[in-house]
């Protein structure tokens, strides 16, 4: 399933995003650098972090504005800004018009990789989904359906080799996006490092609220009055990675664990959907065990 190329050279962008430790100087150094090679800026966010002392910013330029190829201008910018800005400088430059990749991993519950497969159908997602992994057959039929290769890796008694599988099934596509579309198992922390600032989980929870596994259980014994979704990076903590977007509904004393789960799964699917997006957009930029988004 792919998407769409921009429909004209106004949507072609070369997006620079960059943290580094924060002084001054910074912002007039990015400017004067696109300035030079002419870049056309239609984007650009600046978020100064007192508590860390980081410096993050967004940048989109039209890429017909520019006079230089997107290798050129990485190795400028390079040369002319981040040489200048420290070793700890965490930067990239990426080109709108090479479409991104997404492997989806999936077990039994399809209200997720539904909604994001319908997504990539209408063009609302700004990657290919090359691919979706259940460790169960029941959404074979579906994801085929839609276009999509499914592919069944079974978790029984040996994970430890499902997870190579894996691993080794997802590498193969090279993904900028690694979702765990309520996959239901829990990544082994080395499999965490591999994708790490790629594998993106949906947890249907307001964390760090109710972690792990049945939580809309957990928050029916608790009375609560607001259950939420949240999407976030995986780690190797169990549903503590960097949050990248979160939400909430209300509900009250007479809905059932089933109403919250029916309920919940809106909120899932929106959640992950621009927690996805976000990331694809490179609008996320990752900070320890916090996130910056330029939403």
């Amino acid at each position: 399933m792919t998407t769409l190329s921009p429909a004209n050279s106004a949507d072609h962008r070369y997006v620079l995003t960059l943290g580094c430790p924060d002084t001054t100087g910074i912002v007039a150094k990015i400017s004067s650098f696109l300035a030079d090679i002419g870049g056309w800026i239609v984007e650009a966010a600046y978020h100064s972090d007192p508590d860390t002392g980081w410096f993050f910013t967004r940048q989109a330029v039209r890429a017909d504005s520019v006079s230089v190829t997107v290798e050129q201008l990485r190795e400028r910018f390079a040369a002319e800004v981040v040489a200048g800005l420290g070793s700890d400088t965490e930067w990239r430059v990426s080109d709108s018009a090479v479409p991104k990749k997404t492997v989806l991993l999936v077990s039994k519950e399809g209200h997720c990789l539904g909604d994001l497969l319908g997504r990539s159908y209408r063009g609302e997602l700004p990657a290919e989904i090359n691919a979706v992994i259940g460790n169960h057959r029941d959404l074979e039929d579906f994801s085929t359906r839609m276009g999509v290769p499914f592919h069944h890796i079974p978790f029984g008694t040996d994970k430890a080799g499902a997870f190579e599988e894996l691993r080794e099934l997802v590498d193969s596509h090279n993904p900028d996006a690694v979702v765990l579309a309520r996959f239901m198992q829990i990544v082994p922390e080395d499999l965490c490092e591999h994708w790490a600032g790629k594998a993106i989980n949906i947890h249907h929870s307001f964390l760090p609220s109710f972690i792990g596994a049945r939580p809309y259980h957990q928050a029916f014994k608790r009375g609560v009055k607001l259950i939420g979704a949240t999407c976030h990076y995986v780690t190797g903590e169990l549903d503590a990675g960097p949050i990248i977007e979160q939400d909430v509904i209300r509900v009250d004393h007479s809905d059932t664990v089933a109403d919250m789960v029916r309920q919940g799964r809106d909120i899932e699917k929106l959640v992950l959907a621009r927690g996805l997006r976000w990331h694809l957009e490179d609008r996320v930029l990752v900070h320890g065990q916090k996130t910056v988004v330029f939403s």
